[in-house]
C-alpha cells in the first residue's frame, strides 16, 4: 500500500478553531457562552414557575372528586415529566459552564490580548502583559533616550508604564486610570465602561494591534526647562511654531506625578486639593482676564477693518464712551508716558499700552467687526454676558489624527460677548482686555500671537503629532498686515517707551529680535488657608423682617502677570503665551520667563538655521 507523500507533514494547526472559524469569531465565544448560560437560567426559572402553576391549577381543577390513587399516579407522571425537562436544561447549563471555564482559561492564558485590553480598565488590574504593550511616545527628536512614555520592569518583576517627564507631561499624557490624555488616546484605549457580553458578540471588527510608537512635536528639553520656570508658581506656558502649528511645549503648574498615581485613593487625594487644583490644565482649560495682551486682538481687528491709521486722543479725564458713563483710564490714572495726553496712533498706543486708545478703537470698530475677528480665532461669540458662563470645549481647533486625540486635548473655548445687550463702555473694556473679555485661555492667547507670527498671516491649526502635515484654520491677515503688526509688537521690546524693553536687552545683544505684549490683569480669586481649606466669611441679610446669617467664600483681588510674544521677528519660529497667577506686572514676572524660554529655544536650535551653533546642528 502506497502512502501519499506529505500526509503526515500536514500542519494540524490548520484544523484549529482559529483557522476553522477565525479569530474574530473565536474572541466572541466566552461572551456567547455567557449569553447561553443566562438564557438557560431563564428557561429553568420559567419551567419551574410553570410547574408550580400547573400543580396549583391541578389541585383545584382536577383533584377534587378524583380517587386518591389516580391523583397520586397523575402527580408522579407530571413530576417525572418535569424532572426530565429539568435534567435536560441542567445538563445544557452544566456543559455551557464547563465550556465557558475551559475556553476562558485558554482565552486568558494563551490568547489574552483582548482580555488584557479590557482588564486595563479595572482598577484591580495593575500588571501589564507583553501582549498589551502600547507603543512608546517619543519627543520631536525621535530618539529613544528622549522617550516620554516607555516600559520597564518594576521591582516586583512586572512590566509597567513609566514616564520620563512624569510631572512635566502629566496634563498632556494623562493617567492610566481617571484622567484621560494622549497616552490612552493615541493608542485607542477606550475610556468607556467595560462592554457587556452582548456588545462583544455584536462587534463586527476585530481590535487592531496598538504597538506603533508615536512621535510628538514636544521638545523634551524645552518642556523640562519650561516647567522649571514655573516652580513655586501657579500659571501656564504655551510655546508653538506659528508656521506649522507644532506645539513645542505646553505646561501647567501645579502639576502631579504620573508615576506616583497607583489607585483611586491617589486620584481622589489630588482631586480634592482645591487650593492647587493639580489636575486642572491651566494652559488650555482655565479662563483668565488677558489684560493688555488682548490689545493685540483689537489691533488685528483694526487692520482687518482698514482702521490701522486711526488717531485717538488720550485725555486726563479718560475716555468716556457715553454721557453718564464711567471713564476708562490708563494704568497710571492719567495718560501713559512718554507720550502723555495727546493724539496717538496705533503703534504709539500699543508701545505704551494705552487703555484709552484701544477702548476707543473697540467702540469705533463695533460689535460685528470684533465678532468677525473673534470667530477667525475660534473664539465663541455670545449675545449676553450670562451666556459666557457656560464652559464649551473646542476640539475642532486641533490638527489631529482622530477625534479621540482632539477630544482629550480640547481647550475650553474662549468667549467674547458681542451682543447689543452690552454698552459701549463694556465694549471699550473688552478692547483693552478687561470686562467681558475675561474668558481667555493662555492657549488662545498663544494662537493670537501665532497668527501675527505666521509669515502669510494664517492661523495654523495646532498639532502635537509630529507626522501630521500642517493645516490652516483661518486666514486672519494678509502677509503685509502681519508684517506691519510684527513691527509694532517689536516696539514693546525695543522702543524707548516699550513696557518690556529692558527685559529683552540681553536677547537684542544676541541679535534676536522679539515682538511682544505685556499684560497685567486683576481678578477676584478665592482665599485658602495653610491647610488648603477654603476660607469663609460670615454675612447677614434681612429677609421678611428677620436677620439671616450666611457664609460666602472669602475673595481677594489677584494681579496676574501676562506676556505674549513671537520670535525671531524676521521669521518667527516661536509664539509664546505666559501667565503667572499673582505675578504682578507683566514686565516683572511673565516677560522675563518668556525671554528665558526664547534663550533656551536658541540653545536647542529651535529658532531656525540662522541661530544654530555647530553643537545645535549636531543635536539636530
Amino acid at each position: 500500500m502506497k502512502i501519499m507523500p506529505g500526509l503526515f507533514n500536514l500542519s494540524w494547526r490548520l484544523f484549529s478553531l482559529e483557522q476553522l472559524i477565525g479569530n474574530q469569531v473565536l474572541e466572541k465565544i466566552p461572551a456567547t457562552l455567557s449569553l447561553f448560560y443566562l438564557l438557560g437560567l431563564f428557561i429553568l426559572t420559567t419551567l419551574l414557575l410553570l410547574f408550580i402553576f400547573r400543580r396549583f391549577k391541578a389541585s383545584f381543577a382536577f383533584e377534587k372528586g378524583l380517587p386518591e390513587a389516580i391523583i397520586r399516579k397523575t402527580n408522579r407522571a407530571m413530576t417525572a415529566g418535569s424532572l426530565r425537562i429539568w435534567q435536560l436544561v441542567f445538563i445544557v447549563l452544566a456543559v455551557t459552564i464547563f465550556s465557558f471555564h475551559v475556553y476562558w482559561v485558554k482565552f486568558v492564558v494563551i490568547d489574552n490580548e483582548k482580555f488584557q485590553k479590557l482588564s486595563s480598565r479595572d482598577l484591580r488590574f495593575r500588571r501589564i502583559s507583553a501582549s498589551q504593550l502600547k507603543g512608546w511616545i517619543l519627543d520631536r527628536s525621535g530618539k529613544l533616550e528622549n522617550s516620554l512614555a516607555y516600559y520597564k520592569k518594576d521591582s516586583d518583576g512586572s512590566i509597567k508604564r513609566f514616564y520620563r517627564l512624569d510631572k512635566e507631561m502629566a496634563h498632556l499624557l494623562g493617567t492610566e486610570i481617571g484622567v484621560p490624555g494622549l497616552d490612552r488616546a493615541l493608542f485607542k484605549q477606550d475610556i468607556d465602561k467595560m462592554p457587556e457580553a452582548i456588545d462583544v458578540v455584536r462587534a463586527e471588527k476585530p481590535i487592531e494591534p496598538e504597538d506603533k510608537d508615536v512621535r510628538l512635536t514636544i521638545d523634551a528639553e524645552l518642556q523640562k526647562f519650561v516647567a522649571k520656570q514655573l516652580e513655586g508658581k501657579k500659571g501656564a506656558i504655551v510655546v508653538l511654531n506659528p508656521q506649522t502649528g507644532d506645539i513645542l511645549s505646553i505646561y501647567s503648574n501645579p502639576s502631579f506625578s504620573l508615576n506616583e498615581i497607583k489607585d483611586e485613593e491617589d486620584l481622589n487625594r489630588l482631586e480634592n486639593d482645591k487650593a492647587n487644583k493639580p489636575f486642572l490644565n491651566r494652559a488650555t482649560r482655565e479662563y483668565y482676564v488677558p489684560g493688555s495682551t488682548f490689545k493685540t486682538f483689537t489691533m488685528i481687528a483694526a487692520f482687518r477693518a482698514g482702521m490701522q491709521n486711526a488717531i485717538f486722543t488720550s485725555r486726563p479725564e479718560g475716555f468716556i464712551p457715553f454721557r453718564g458713563s464711567k471713564p476708562i483710564l490708563d494704568a497710571n490714572g492719567g495718560c501713559e508716558p512718554p507720550y502723555g495726553c495727546t493724539d496717538l496712533n496705533i503703534a504709539q498706543a500699543y508701545e505704551v499700552s494705552s487703555n484709552q486708545y484701544f477702548a476707543q478703537m473697540a467702540v469705533a470698530l463695533g460689535r460685528e467687526r470684533m465678532k468677525e475677528t473673534a470667530q477667525l480665532f475660534g473664539i465663541a461669540t455670545v449675545e449676553k454676558p450670562e451666556e459666557a458662563l457656560k464652559v464649551r470645549f473646542f476640539p475642532d481647533i486641533w490638527n489631529a489624527s482622530s477625534s479621540r486625540v482632539a477630544n482629550v486635548l480640547a481647550p475650553a473655548q474662549s468667549v467674547l460677548v458681542t451682543g447689543s445687550s452690552i454698552s459701549d463702555y463694556d465694549l471699550g473694556l473688552e478692547g483693552m482686555g478687561q470686562g467681558y473679555a475675561g474668558q481667555m485661555t493662555p492657549f488662545q492667547m498663544a494662537l493670537i500671537a501665532a497668527a501675527v507670527g505666521n509669515l502669510q498671516g494664517k492661523l495654523m491649526k495646532p498639532k502635537i503629532e509630529y507626522d501630521r502635515q500642517p493645516e490652516m484654520y483661518s486666514q486672519v491677515l494678509t502677509p503685509n498686515q502681519a508684517a506691519a503688526i510684527r513691527d509694532i509688537m517689536a516696539l514693546v521690546t525695543e522702543g524707548a517707551g516699550g513696557t518690556a524693553t529692558r527685559v529683552f536687552a540681553s536677547l537684542r545683544e544676541q541679535g534676536i529680535r522679539v515682538g511682544g505684549k505685556t499684560g497685567t490683569a486683576e481678578k477676584l480669586a478665592p482665599v485658602f488657608d495653610e491647610k488648603g481649606k477654603l476660607k469663609m466669611v460670615k454675612r447677614k441679610r434681612k429677609v421678611a423682617g428677620e436677620i439671616i446669617e450666611y457664609e460666602l467664600p472669602m475673595m481677594q483681588e489677584r494681579t496676574d502677570s501676562w506676556f505674549i510674544c513671537i520670535a525671531p521677528l524676521e521669521n518667527p519660529q516661536l509664539a509664546i503665551a505666559v501667565v503667572v497667577e499673582g505675578g504682578g506686572f507683566g514686565a516683572k514676572t511673565a516677560a522675563p520667563i518668556a525671554a528665558n524660554v526664547i534663550s533656551k529655544a536658541k540653545e536647542l536650535g529651535l529658532l531656525g538655521d540662522r541661530y544654530k551653533s555647530d553643537a545645535n546642528k549636531a543635536r539636530r
